[in-house]
């Protein structure tokens, strides 16, 4: 029997392919289905609530699969996955977001208007984006850099590893960020704030998996998406949990694509 496809959509600022420690555990079970670099395509370019991007997938899932797939995505991928298959319930047999919590009516309201007053980077990760550093003269370097900051002190190894060896790349004459830190920067700034209302359209399957200490599903809780019939898991870690605990993630996803086909 052939395996279903499952199409991974990555989170803001971490390219796809730098979830190799866990999207190779999954490889025997699924054809794993990825676009790189989320908001690099100059014809996808991240706008006010994200259209574009969503459209990215849904074009992507048009042209490379004629059967439905899995859709799993974190954190910004989760919100493109959940975007896309309201829009396009037919490209999908099940969605799994990774700590990717739908935010409700009253705090969507509150989101709006951080925009509206400019404030945004306050309640976003925008404001830590601004000026980042996004070269480097070698791997070494930059893995020393990474392994120094707080966002990445819980990841694996080798997760840490693939940050370094895909996240980047080799322009000639230096390492740079895949993503550019002034695209991660605008995609937090225009983050949706009225996802609730596409809930209604959402006709498949549909599963959450969060980190058990994830600082974003505490702000922003589940009730949502328990009022939708959502199916949920935690697992050990934080808001990167795909990241810092790999295999408990990959094994997640397997329990959860089960529940939902079931």
């Amino acid at each position: 029997m052939r395996r279903p496809v499952l199409h991974f959509s990555h989170a803001n600022g971490f390219p796809a392919p730098t979830y190799r420690s866990m999207l190779g555990l999954l490889e025997a079970s699924f054809r794993i289905s990825s676009i790189a670099a989320l908001g690099m395509d100059p014809s996808h370019p991240p706008t006010e609530g994200w259209p574009l991007l969503a459209r990215q997938v849904i074009e992507h899932i048009e042209k490379s699969h004629a059967q439905p797939v899995i859709g799993v995505g974190h954190s910004l991928g989760g919100y493109l996955t959940f975007m896309a298959a309201a829009a396009r319930p037919d490209l999908f047999s099940s969605i799994i977001l990774l700590d990717a919590p739908i935010i409700g009516a009253i705090k969507g309201r509150l989101l709006a208007a951080t925009k509206r007053f400019g404030i945004v980077d306050r309640v976003t990760p925008a404001g830590g984006t601004r000026g980042r550093r996004s070269e480097w003269g070698s791997l070494a370097e930059a893995e020393r850099h990474f392994r120094g900051k707080p966002l990445f002190r819980h990841f694996a190894p080798e997760a840490l590893r693939d940050y370094v060896r895909f996240g980047l790349v080799d322009d000639g004459s230096k390492l740079r960020l895949m993503i550019d830190p002034a695209i991660e920067y605008q995609i937090y700034r225009t983050v949706p704030h009225d996802l609730h209302k596409s809930l209604p359209n959402l006709k498949v399957p549909a599963g959450f998996i969060g980190g058990a200490h994830s600082d974003v599903v505490r702000r922003v809780g589940l009730s949502t998406m328990r009022r939708a019939g959502f199916a949920f898991k935690r697992v050990k870690g934080g808001h990167l949990f795909p990241l810092e605990q790999p295999k408990l993630a990959a094994d997640a996803i397997l329990e959860m694509t089960a529940r939902l086909s079931a």
